[in-house]
């Protein structure tokens, strides 16, 4: 049986997992970032200079998309992270992460609108937003949007595609259009929209260790039961 989460369960199933279940959010960080990666690598198959682009908000969703860096770097590929945002918004686990991406010398610019189009990639990643946008991005999105889809190179989104409502599938604006995603946990709820699919792709849902009992008992709650924060769950 599938199962389809709201923005609110999945910070339910995140917060419950670190407070509950003592699994620390740089764990659940890392298991993300290693299912990205292994769709990533699928989808380079055969792409002999596995060139890729990454694209990094400033909240968990970015990090790990920077774990994800590494992870592909060691694999060989041609990595280059673009911050969405400056290094001084990231905090906690992706603070972590990012600091692991400094200290490996990963090349890294800004994500530019500019500097999205002079990347020659094989495959782009988005990390830039997850589940926690529940409002239009505000400026350079739009123009950043433009300029991934003028690269013409496929996009893997992480979690969801930035721009993307959790929630209702519809786009908040303007969207990533991923002909990958690599969901965590669940299918998203927004997803059972069949609009969704033009900016999701094929989608795979990646376990990222949340247990199952977990996972399931707050499929069944409201979304009033499910309004605490998460410490994973953000933009």
């Amino acid at each position: 049986m599938k199962i389809y989460l709201t923005r609110q369960q999945v910070r339910q199933v995140d917060r419950r997992a670190i407070e509950e279940y003592h699994i620390p959010g740089v764990v659940l960080m890392e298991n993300a970032a290693r299912g990205v990666a292994a769709v990533a690598l699928r989808m380079l198959r055969g792409r002999p200079g596995r060139r890729v682009l990454i694209l990094c908000g400033g909240g968990n969703n970015g990090g790990d998309g920077l774990a994800a860096a590494r992870h592909l770097h060691n694999h060989g590929c041609a990595v280059t992270v673009a911050l969405y945002a400056g290094e001084q918004a990231f905090k906690g686990d992706a603070l972590i992460n990012w600091r692991i991406v400094q200290a490996m010398q990963l090349p890294t610019i800004s994500a530019r609108p500019d500097s999205i189009r002079a990347s020659a990639c094989d495959l782009v990643i988005d990390a830039i937003f997850g589940t926690g946008l529940a409002e239009a991005p505000r400026d350079p999105f739009p123009d950043v949007v433009q300029a991934v889809a003028q690269l013409g190179a496929p996009v893997l989104a992480v979690d969801l595609p930035s721009g993307l409502d959790c929630d209702s599938g519809q786009p908040l604006g303007a969207c990533i259009r991923a002909v990958r995603t690599v969901t965590f946990v669940a299918l998203k709820a927004g997803f059972a929209n069949p609009r969704s699919r033009a900016f999701t792709g094929r989608v795979t849902v990646a376990d990222i260790g949340c247990p199952r009992a977990l996972i399931e008992l707050v499929a069944k709650e409201t979304r009033a039961d499910c309004a605490a924060p998460s410490p994973r769950t953000g933009a």
